[in-house]
């Protein structure tokens, strides 16, 4: 875990550079084309790039190896930062379009070629505490980026805010090229080097690999509580998106003159009941083998953060709504610690397609979300619009208990042991475990979206 410790920092600089940004770039961008409307479009093309990107990027790591694709993708948005500080004012403008499908496609790449290394970084029996130190770091450099954006931007202008972005990807990418660490199984990275197969076995080789091209579908017809926790995800996405919209204008009529004090209350008590959650779980792992939150953990987390959501509109209390929002954060954090885990119990070989997969259905929720939300907040109130999309979050949470009850015996919600192809036919092992156990177990949506 010592190496894995020094990739959490170095992920953790480069996502405090990403959160800086994304307050300083937004409202560079307003200042450089002195437009609301090419701010919008900026986030739109960084959000759809994305979404795309998801079902490249499961492609590209399950093909490519994964330290490599990661320092690539830290250097090239370093290089998208310095090409942008360095170009002529008059043509700034159409390089924040660049930038925003630079950042977008190379952010998901990242993340999926990271979550589906980690447990051949640390070992899939370590894998639940990586997860944890991960997002631990990722939540407190979100805190340290949004904290800081403001003082560094008025204090030291954009150049400086752009220029410490640049730099937290070239610390980033130092990181990981000096860090000895693997991120594939050994024989899948021999598979990718082009390793010589028999000519007696070449036409069962290319029945295997057409069966891998389809690594995931396979997977997720095999593991049918897979499949429903992406679904749940994905309406996870757009109850995240309705909060995100609304609370803007639900802190503007709490106080007209104080627009921003209910918002910063709410996300940092967010933030705290998230990073304690996920400190949790991971010390969840004890001698009696447990590996931390498993589905049931997942389902349940889901249905509390998407109700405590809800609470913090109601129009109680500041007191209560902060309170809730602590519990939205907590339920928040043992729900992605849970939905990780669970993807990464899957066979290193289909691992990579499963977390492209994801990236795109939850950016795809996010950004159909904020949409939608935008939309119905010009007729309904915030507690309607905040009530109705996560309220689809738990009636997806309560569809997802039934599928743990139908299959919770049979064994059909359980992914292949690692190792173990499912394209194969490999038979799955036991059924799915409350407590996570390995295997069967998982800001985003990119982490910086939700």
């Amino acid at each position: 875990m010592r190496h894995f410790r020094l990739l959490v920092v170095g992920n953790g600089v480069s996502a405090y550079g990403s959160y800086l940004n994304l307050v300083a770039l937004n409202v560079f961008i307003y200042e450089v084309t002195d437009s609301a409307l090419a701010a919008g479009l900026f986030m739109a093309v960084r959000l759809m790039t994305s979404v795309v990107s998801g079902f490249v990027s499961g492609r590209l790591v399950s093909a490519y190896d994964r330290k490599r694709l990661m320092v690539g993708a830290d250097l090239t948005q370093c290089v998208a930062m310095v090409a942008l500080l360095i170009a002529p004012a008059g043509g700034r403008a159409g390089l924040l379009y660049v930038l925003a499908v630079v950042t977008g496609f190379c952010s998901t790449l990242s993340g999926v070629a990271l979550r589906s290394s980690i447990p051949e970084i640390v070992g899939p029996e370590l894998r639940v505490r990586a997860n944890s130190l991960l997002a631990t770091g990722r939540s407190l450099a979100m805190i340290a980026g949004f904290a800081s954006a403001g003082v560094v931007v008025a204090q030291l202008g954009y150049v400086a805010a752009i220029s410490l972005d640049a730099a937290s990807f070239a610390v980033s990418a130092s990181v990981l090229m000096s860090l000895p660490i693997r991120t594939r199984a050994e024989k899948v990275a021999s598979a990718a080097r082009g390793a010589q197969v028999p000519e007696g076995k070449q036409r069962g080789a290319s029945g295997e690999g057409k069966a891998k091209n389809l690594g995931s579908l396979i997977l997720l017809r095999a593991a049918p509580v897979l499949a429903v926790m992406i679904a749940v995800r994905a309406a996870d996405g757009l109850g995240s998106s309705s909060h995100n919209v609304a609370l803007p204008v639900y802190s503007s009529a709490l106080d007209p003159s104080h627009p921003a004090t209910f918002v910063s209350q709410f996300w940092a008590t967010w933030a705290i009941g998230n990073i304690v959650m996920q400190q949790i779980c991971g010390r969840w792992t004890g001698r009696d083998g447990r590996q931390g939150p498993g589905e049931r953990a997942f389902a349940i987390g889901a249905c509390v953060m998407s109700a405590a959501f809800i609470v913090v509109f109601a129009g109680l209390p500041t007191g209560v709504a902060v309170a809730a929002a602590l519990v939205a954060g907590m339920a928040d954090g043992l729900t992605e610690i849970a939905y990780v885990s669970r993807l990464q119990a899957a066979p290193d070989e289909q691992r990579g397609r499963l977390f492209g997969l994801s990236a795109s259905v939850e950016n795809t929720g996010f950004g159909l979300g904020m949409l939608v939300s935008g939309a119905l907040l010009d007729r309904f109130t915030p507690l309607q619009v905040v009530g109705l999309l996560h309220g689809l979050a738990i009636a997806l949470c309560l569809g997802m208990f039934v599928v743990l009850v139908r299959y919770g015996r049979t064994g059909g919600g359980a992914v292949p042991a690692a190792g173990a192809s499912a394209a194969d036919g490999a038979a799955p092992t036991a059924g799915p475990s409350a407590e996570g156990a390995a295997p069967p177990a998982g800001p985003s949506v990119e982490s910086e979206a939700r």
